[in-house]
């Protein structure tokens, strides 16, 4: 008869402290690893990473207020200081039409020892008037303050940041005036100062108002402003979620589209159907009309120039085909 005890199958195993069997081993799963840690103790959970955060900046302002300054302000940009969205609207002609045309400031600077003409003078009245701060500051500050390329005059007009109107607003407000409307719109025009000079021109040959898109063209900032020569006081600027629809929705509202294009069909000399409710679109210098736009407009217009020049500046474009406009109309009244 042979021992049971000398076969391998028959022999106890020792564990380390618990049951080997199969009681044991349920047990052992049931126990896992321990409790589950908490979301803040978990790397790659959010909370985790909002401690660290707070860990970050307490840091930060232990160290701040170790070298004596005060602590850092939350919610803040680069450098602790919130970003100031208003617009500078510079030079004696843009800042006295903005001021005329009771356009919400918030700071007049004037640069110390500044020549007075007439234009100052006014300038100084209007804000006095309007309850506008008046701050007199050093010329280099003025410089600081603006572009590099800008020539502020030694006037400097803080306004908040520019809004703008609805392009179907516009185009029903000259409507209601009884008026013929003539809109010019902005096809990845990106200088500013081309717009300026655009928003000059509509207000010089009768026009009633400019719609830039939302994306890839040029706000009305400052240079803009001075470009205007103050005519941005007077014609409204409308912002186009989408040029594309904007233009559809003018041409159910009855309004014929001109595209202005080097290559287009027709040529502007005795443009017919001036007399038209009109929206004129003027594309970029480099690469014209986009696609889209093009597709959309019931007329690509061309400006007659010398072959030794290759193409004309948004602005000047804009000037000539508005000037011809005008000219038509003015013929039929």
């Amino acid at each position: 008869m042979s021992n049971k005890k000398s076969r391998t199958g028959a022999v106890r195993k020792k564990g380390l402290g618990k049951a080997v069997g199969s009681g044991g081993q349920g047990r052992q799963a049931l126990e896992g690893r321990g409790p589950t840690p908490r979301a803040e103790d978990r790397e790659y959970h959010a909370k985790y990473k909002e401690k660290k955060a707070r860990e970050r900046y307490e840091a930060a302002k232990q160290r701040h207020a170790a070298r004596g300054g005060a602590a850092p302000e939350r919610g803040r940009g680069s450098g602790g200081r919130k970003k100031d969205e208003s617009e500078l609207v510079t030079g004696r002609n843009a800042v006295l039409e903005a001021l005329r045309a009771k356009i919400p400031a918030a700071t007049l600077y004037i640069a110390a020892k500044v020549e007075m003409d007439d234009r100052m003078r006014e300038i100084l009245r209007l804000a006095t008037n309007r309850r506008v701060p008046v701050l007199e500051v050093m010329r280099p500050e003025l410089d600081r303050m603006t572009e590099r390329d800008t020539v502020h005059q030694g006037v400097v007009l803080k306004v908040p940041p520019m809004e703008y109107a609805h392009p179907l607003e516009v185009l029903d407000a000259v409507v209601e005036r009884g008026e013929v409307p003539l809109v010019v719109a902005l096809d990845g025009v990106t200088d500013p100062r081309n717009l300026g000079a655009i928003i000059r021109s509509v207000a010089a040959f009768g026009g009633q108002g400019v719609v830039v898109p939302q994306r890839r063209s040029a706000g009305l900032n400052s240079a803009a402003w001075k470009t205007s020569a103050g005519a941005a006081a007077r014609i409204p600027v409308a912002m186009a979620s989408n040029l594309t629809q904007t233009i559809k929705e003018f041409k159910k509202q009855g309004v014929f589209v001109v595209g202005l294009d080097g290559d287009g069909d027709v040529s502007l000399p005795g443009l017919e159907l001036a007399d038209r409710p009109l929206l004129v679109v003027v594309g970029s210098e480099g690469k014209g009309l986009s696609r889209l736009v093009t597709e959309t407009c019931d007329a690509v217009v061309s400006i007659p120039i010398s072959s030794a020049t290759e193409s004309l500046n948004a602005g000047i474009a804009a000037s000539v085909a508005l000037y011809e406009i005008a000219k038509l109309r003015a013929s039929e009244a």
